[in-house]
């Protein structure tokens, strides 16, 4: 059985205001074309279908035509809800398409029952954990210490193996969340047990012992933690820190034993992302810069005074910029006196405003322009002063 796994769609989702739906539509479109070229039999979504819980119609759309077109090209799909989700719009009608084989898991209780897909080795059993937050199930199963992620995963877990020994078969677990080869809370300090990221904390990766495949979500760049413990990361970047990582999934294979091969599969960039540095002036005059000039662009500028006006000039050249970052080159530091006392000791005005800007500014003074300028001013200052 050839198995792709993806998660962290985030459909709906922006960068820096601009929607990415239509960039989205053609890494989704691309992924539909993997399904057909590898014969693909099961597509598996880890969490984080959708970026929000109120998803507009134009991400149910997507998400709609995506999963009819991967049952045209073959596959069936297995799907769980993240932390982004809402459990219950993602879930709507869940029943009625998993007839068609577009298997949508989002209820809390949803884990204990497996999607079991067979091919000609026999059964494979999907199990798609929803995530499940400790505060909103532990009502659900009273007497259980469900307080953490790590405990709430531990006990779907556990009956994920009591239900699979009794089934047999291979099997594949779904889940979303923090995973990390990190001792279990039991056997680790107080500092340990506080790593949280994105608001899921730390889950050991023992947690998950017991199954051929474990697909993850919620971290945005791939990662292997062990051979049958992966991330597939978001296939598109969502942001700068992602700049430069793969975007793609992992093509699984399950043979009659169990794991086989797994093989990382690109997925194409729409918009690459860069982080150009420099001063203003050499961002706008530098030929090699050509390359980027359709990219998503976040300059960080290391003019010693923060130039004005300084995205529009980036934008003239690079249309898609959309962040910047002031950044001095070189940093004055201050003598040890502090601004009160620096200010305190000027005796004209020009000797205060030159302090103020040395103090805005890094320790930059102000340039002979500005000097020359201000100088103007109070002259004019003091000229109509004087005539009222």
């Amino acid at each position: 059985m050839k198995i792709l796994h993806t998660s962290d769609w985030h459909l709906g989702r922006t960068f820096h205001t601009h929607s990415t739906l239509e960039h989205l539509a053609v890494v989704l479109d691309a992924l539909v074309a993997l399904v057909r070229q590898h014969g693909v039999d099961v597509v598996a979504v880890a969490g984080d279908v959708f970026d929000s819980a109120m998803p507009s119609k134009e991400s149910y759309a997507l998400l709609t035509g995506t999963l009819r077109r991967l049952k045209d090209a073959g596959a069936s799909v297995v799907m769980t809800s993240g932390n982004h989700d809402s459990a219950t719009r993602l879930g709507f009608q869940s029943e009625w398409a998993a007839l068609a084989g577009i298997h949508v898991v989002t209820r809390p209780e949803q884990y204990r029952e497996p999607i079991t897909i067979t091919d000609e080795h026999g059964p494979v059993h999907f199990y798609g954990i929803p995530y499940l937050e400790p505060a909103l199930i532990r009502h659900l199963h009273p007497g259980v210490l469900l307080k953490t992620h790590e405990q709430v995963l531990n006990y779907a877990m556990t009956q994920i193996r009591d239900d699979l020994a009794r089934r047999g078969g291979r099997s594949v677990v779904l889940s979303h969340c923090f995973a990390a080869g990190i001792a279990p809370a039991a056997e680790s300090s107080d500092v340990e047990r506080d790593i949280t990221a994105g608001g899921l904390d730390v889950v050991p990766l023992g947690v998950f012992d017991g199954c051929d495949y474990v697909a993850l979500g919620h971290i945005h760049g791939r990662a292997t933690l062990t051979e049958r413990v992966r991330y597939s990361g978001a296939p598109l970047h969502y942001s700068f820190s992602e700049a430069g990582k793969p975007r793609g999934a992992w093509l699984v294979e399950l043979g009659p034993e169990g794991l086989g091969a797994v093989e990382w599969v690109d997925l194409p960039v729409p918009r690459r992302l860069v982080v150009l540095t420099g001063e203003l002036a050499e961002l706008l005059d530098d030929a090699s810069l050509v390359e980027h000039e359709g990219d998503w662009v976040k300059a960080i500028l290391t003019d010693q005074v923060r130039p004005l006006d300084a995205m529009r000039a980036l934008q003239a050249r690079f249309a898609h910029a959309v962040a910047l970052e002031h950044r001095p080159s070189i940093r004055v530091d201050p003598v040890g006196t502090s601004y009160a006392e620096r200010i305190g000791s000027a005796t004209t005005d020009p000797e205060i405003i030159a302090g103020f800007l040395a103090f805005v500014r890094n320790g930059v003074g102000p340039t002979d322009f500005e000097s020359a300028l201000v100088a103007e001013l109070l002259t004019e200052k003091s000229a109509r002063a004087a005539n009222s």
